[in-house]
């Protein structure tokens, strides 16, 4: 199984390197286009609100619910049993998105003036501001489609991924990317408003992805005819783990919506410079932590079905070990390398310095929760694969409050930085919850091998640390250097930095073409 486990964990992240990239491709194009002024603003709040409804409906608190009840049909139902529960969940949730789809384009100006009550209250008095209150409700009427064709994506890629299938869920969000991409090339730079065009590449990408997963489904023999079925017995089951779910997911949803929220009081730039140091932040939360939760949770579901309580707790601690060997050394390079990040991916066309140095604060507060982030990832399916959606929901819980706490202690002496720092310390407080109940639980256990691990990935990350402050240039050099300098210089610490770090690992007594055996 750990084999499998690797493979499939290997398979993931390929698949999302190249959707990781192709996004970094993306914001560069956009940044390049609109910056981080008012226009991007409108875009990224446009953009927003559909992917926090598409973490409910599709790949998030779906998801979680649809994998272990999939799973358990496999391993107990007939082919013909397995075919009428797609068929049901197909019908039922195509109904529901259906109706908050078109809600969502009817009153699109209903909810902009919900999430951007700065913008809003900007129109009522007449300012210069309450044009981006405007151009996002009809941005928004051409962006919410998006959840309508992400949500059945989502669905196909929940059926591909328990039946071992997992390149092709990964792979499809690429073709959001070029869709997006595209318009901006080709679409935007013909349009008075450029960001209208973002806004159809946008639609036009989720249309894409649900075409793309369709001859797979035939394939796997998984395409059926939906119809409604609220009363089916594995609807009933999937909707009693769904409905908490929502909440558990939707609370770091609802954290980025305050967030956002706040940001739309403060200085014009303010939601532009947090989504480019969120974007660096998910390329490696997605590329390690979504990619290893990925692959350990249909894992999970089958050992908990099959009452294999030792094989789940070596699988929580295989991934737990892949995160902290992944993500602290992710970590330290995202704080360490936020300017010249920022510089060599954004710092042409509209985005200026200024918008480095600014993003850059925000990026490195983001940075220090990135392991914590990715524990979440792993915690998590934790629970989900045995059915349980109600304690992570109270533990979410605790920390949306707790985060709005934060905001409210943070944002008024350090502006939109402090949102970046309130979002990484209730995350940490997330992960400590969630770890907390496995304990108690005695799910998981961290035993002293895990820890001693954990010890040494931390000598081997402040030695890579060492290493990157030695070799680092001062930033008047950064700025000097032409862009193509800038990204060999960049290049050049990276490898520095990755070659340091295997290397103190095996030094430290870690081998990590060994850590297979540990699953």
């Amino acid at each position: 199984m750990s084999r499998k486990l690797l493979k499939s964990g290997m398979i993931v992240s390929a698949m999302t390197l190249i959707s990781r990239v192709l996004g970094l491709v993306r914001d560069v194009v956009i940044a390049n286009l609109m910056g981080a002024g008012s226009s991007a603003d409108v875009f990224f709040f446009a953009n927003k609100i559909p992917n926090f409804l598409r973490r409910l409906f599709a790949e998030g608190a779906f998801a979680q619910a649809f994998v272990p009840v999939l799973t358990e049909y496999q391993e107990k139902n007939t082919d013909a049993e397995i075919k009428e529960l797609i068929g049901k969940v197909a019908g039922t949730l195509g109904v529901l998105v259906t109706i908050v789809t078109i809600f969502g384009v009817v009153a699109s100006p209903v909810i902009t003036a919900l999430f951007g009550a700065g913008w809003f209250m900007s129109w009522i008095n007449g300012e210069p501001d309450g044009e981006k209150f405007e151009l996002a409700a009809l941005m928004l009427k051409i962006t919410f489609p998006y959840l309508w064709f992400i949500t059945f994506t989502a669905l196909a890629g929940s059926i591909l991924n328990t039946r071992g299938r997992f390149a092709v869920s990964a792979f499809t969000p690429v073709f959001l990317n070029v869709a997006i991409i595209s318009a901006a090339l080709l679409l935007s730079p013909k349009l008075e408003q450029p960001e209208i065009g973002l806004a159809w590449g946008v639609f036009l990408g989720g249309l894409i992805q649900f075409l793309f997963q369709i001859p797979f489904l035939i394939k796997e023999k998984a395409i059926v005819k939906p119809s409604w079925g609220w009363s089916h017995p594995g609807i009933n089951k999937i909707r009693t783990l769904m409905i908490p779910a929502l909440f558990g997911v939707s609370v770091s949803q609802i954290n980025l919506l305050f967030d956002t929220f706040i940001a739309s009081f403060l200085m014009t730039g303010s939601i532009s410079w947090l989504y480019y140091s969120d974007r660096l932040l998910e390329f490696p939360l997605g590329l390690f932590g979504i990619a290893i939760a990925t692959v350990i949770l249909p894992a999970l579901s089958k050992r908990h079905v099959n009452a294999e309580p030792q094989a789940f707790s070596n699988t929580m601690d295989w991934g737990v070990k892949a995160i902290i060997m992944l993500g602290l050394p992710a970590m330290c390079g995202l704080i360490m390398l936020a300017k010249p990040m920022l510089m060599v991916l954004f710092m042409r066309g509209a985005f200026t310095y200024e918008d480095v140095e600014m993003a850059s604060y925000s990026l490195m507060a983001y940075g220090s929760g990135l392991l914590s982030f990715m524990l979440i990832k792993i915690l998590a399916p934790g629970y989900y694969s045995r059915q349980d959606t109600k304690t992570p929901v109270r533990y979410g819980i605790i920390a949306m409050i707790t985060n709005m706490f934060f905001n409210l202690i943070f944002a008024i002496p350090f502006g939109y930085v402090g949102l970046a720092i309130a979002t990484s310390m209730s995350a940490l407080l997330n992960a400590c919850l969630l770890y907390r109940g496995l304990h108690k639980a005695n799910v998981y256990r961290l035993g002293v091998p895990t820890l001693m691990f954990a010890f040494k990935a931390l000598l081997a990350t402040l030695t890579m640390a060492g290493v990157i402050y030695y070799f680092q240039l001062p930033i008047s050099a950064w700025i000097d250097l032409s862009l193509l300098e800038r990204g060999v210089e960049l290049l050049k610490l990276i490898a520095i930095a990755a070659v340091c770090y295997f290397i103190s690992l095996v030094c430290f007594g870690i081998r990590p073409w060994k850590m297979k055996a540990g699953a």
